[in-house]
């Protein structure tokens, strides 16, 4: 039986092991896809730490990858109907399952909250088969929804954007910026990088950014953003007053937080003015409970507080279509700072624990085979 090197999560704390795992028989609908780049999430350093429940391990990490179409069963064809073929280099929504019937699917239309859903690299295990992008092959069930990369659009510049730019996407469709508005952003990493991007293609005038350290405050820079402020070297009414300086003593129009830090989460809501909008993405895992007065913070501001739940597919498509209109302009891939195989998973999740990396991308094909 012909076999597939992974790198899987064996428990909750470790180790982080190579496993080899036989390839699937292809149903019909279904695609088998080689892995090109998988990337190193944040996320997937919870994981390790057993941060999120209801992961079944021993787990294959990488709910974020691209790859080229190995082997398609039948006919899987795109959203306007075009069939993909062998050799095609995709992405694909992670998400998988969410049932379309339920309440969240049918009323809310909120499918980021639909209870069947199931996430690759997240919430299907080893024993599920190859769905984690750690790994030289990731199965495609049936109902996966899949986008074909734009010509301009290579697989390392999609990797580079990763989890970040959809969820970004998501968070900035969420703050319902309006021309001219002033966005604070706390955090530099990936999804605060992507924020600072789509910020600026939905209209805002300014970019505020806090975060650390100070290789992530540069690309912010680069990226656009009008001023950084090194969380490492003030104090929160330090950061609040700067911004509130910023804006004629009122505060950001927006302010979105993708830290994962609760401690900013009262430090964004005094930087946002009266009547502003606060969107909370960055709390992916349960780091603690945020002191808030509802009074000062919410009531009396009259603060529109919104919390940002994953995406689903429209955020990947759409985040993708501004990733070939501007990837000349914005360069996606100075966010990836190192690219590891299979057997150097490990120490991917130390750098990205560590903060020594902005983006880690596994590339299976280092591992030769």
């Amino acid at each position: 039986m012909e076999t597939c090197t992974t790198a899987q999560i064996v428990q909750p704390g470790g180790p982080v092991e190579l496993r080899q795992m036989p390839l699937p028989d292809i149903e019909p609908g279904s695609i088998l896809l080689k892995t090109l780049y998988s990337e190193v999430c944040g996320t997937d350093c919870h994981l390790l730490h057993g941060k999120l429940e209801g992961v079944p391990y021993p787990l294959i990490p990488g709910h974020v990858s691209v790859g080229e179409i190995a082997i398609a069963r039948g006919v899987v064809r795109d959203v306007d109907g075009i069939p993909f073929e062998v050799g095609d280099k995709v992405a694909f929504l992670d998400v998988h399952e969410t049932c379309g019937t339920c309440w969240y699917c049918a009323v809310a239309k909120a499918t980021t909250r639909c209870p069947a859903r199931r996430v690759y690299g997240i919430t299907y295990g080893a024993d599920d088969g190859l769905l984690g992008g750690w790994s030289k092959f990731i199965y495609l069930k049936p109902g996966v929804r899949l986008l074909r990369l734009p010509e301009n659009v290579s697989p390392l510049t999609y990797i580079a954007g990763g989890c970040g730019m959809p969820t970004a996407f998501h968070a900035i469709e969420r703050a319902g910026i309006q021309l001219g508005d002033t966005v604070a952003i706390q955090g530099s990493g990936p999804v605060g990088l992507n924020s600072v991007i789509f910020a600026q293609l939905a209209g805002a005038a300014r970019v505020i950014v806090t975060g650390s350290p100070s290789l992530r405050l540069e690309l912010a820079s680069r990226y656009g953003a009008d001023e950084v402020i090194d969380f490492a070297h003030t104090c929160a009414e330090e950061r609040v007053s700067r911004v509130r300086q910023l804006t004629g003593g009122r505060g950001a129009d927006v302010t979105i937080e993708a830290c994962g830090n609760p401690d900013a989460i009262t430090e964004g809501m005094e930087m946002t003015r009266d009547a502003g909008r606060y969107v909370v993405v960055g709390q992916y895992t349960d780091n603690g409970p945020a002191q808030v007065n509802p009074h000062l913070h919410i009531n009396r501001k009259h603060l529109d507080v919104r919390g940002c739940w994953g995406c689903d597919f429209s955020h990947i498509y759409r985040g993708l279509s501004l990733m070939s209109r501007w990837g000349h302009h914005f360069d996606w891939q100075a966010m990836i700072t190192k690219t590891y195989g299979l057997a150097d998973a490990a120490q991917a999740l130390e750098d990205v624990a560590q903060l020594k990396v902005i983006k880690a991308v596994i590339n299976p094909s280092l591992d030769g085979g």
